[in-house]
């Protein structure tokens, strides 16, 4: 019996960096992701999340009690005004750990594969100081994206679809198995339902992650904890 969170969704708490970027604001990697919507559930502290998508600029709040949640396509990058911690949902839980993000480096590394690879994957470990260099790359990138206007967003969109097109036939076998599976499994409870098939409801129960699967991973916006399904 299969055994994801609902919806096949992925769920972590992130505590978001307090650190300095290039422009003197404190919080996270700008980045993309190309198949999942991403949702913040905001627990403490304040701050606001800079995003950049067809819509243009724009700034959200985000203080305790706040949802809010964008679409793929959205450049996302959490600012953290003084002890910002979040509940974050993502969409396709497997597809942004296999790589559905895409960082917002300057142009010159996002048009080379290889430089783009090693710029973005992290040496793993305690040490935050990689991710700091990570999210600092990412955020020079993002600031001259900004001031280029619209153009700019295009061609960075241009740049992640070939990026990521060598990893598209997995993704896909991923969302069959996930958040696609989970999907028709609503279908295939109302065509038995349909035919008072209840055998079904038979396999009903509590399932519990205690704590986090993992814990103190460095991750493009802030230190994370993961609960991840055995069987997911």
């Amino acid at each position: 019996m299969k055994s994801h969170l609902p919806g096949a969704v992925g769920v972590s708490r992130l505590s978001v960096y307090d650190t300095t970027a290039p422009d003197g604001l404190h919080g996270g990697t700008p980045h993309m992701h190309l198949t999942c919507s991403e949702g913040y559930v905001v627990l403490a502290g304040s701050g606001h999340v800079q995003t950049l998508s067809g819509e243009g600029y724009r700034e959200t709040s985000l203080t305790p009690g706040t949802v809010a949640w964008f679409r793929p396509g959205t450049i996302h990058r959490l600012v953290n005004d003084g002890g910002l911690q979040l509940v974050v949902l993502m969409q396709n839980s497997g597809l942004p750990e296999a790589g559905d993000a895409v960082l917002t480096f300057p142009a010159d590394i996002l048009g080379d594969p290889e430089v783009y690879r090693t710029a973005a994957t992290l040496p793993g470990g305690p040490d935050p100081a990689p991710a700091y260099r990570r999210r600092d790359l990412a955020v020079t990138g993002f600031l001259a994206m900004r001031a280029a206007g619209p153009g700019a967003f295009e061609d960075f969109c241009r740049a992640a679809a070939a990026l990521v097109a060598p990893r598209l036939a997995d993704w896909r076998r991923r969302w069959e198995a996930g958040a696609l599976d989970a999907a028709l499994e609503t279908g295939r409870q109302l065509d038995a339902l349909e035919k008072s098939e209840i055998s079904y409801l038979a396999h009903g129960g509590v399932s519990v992650l205690t704590e986090p699967t993992e814990r103190g991973k460095h991750g493009m916006c802030g230190l994370l904890e993961t609960y991840v399904p055995a069987s997911a």
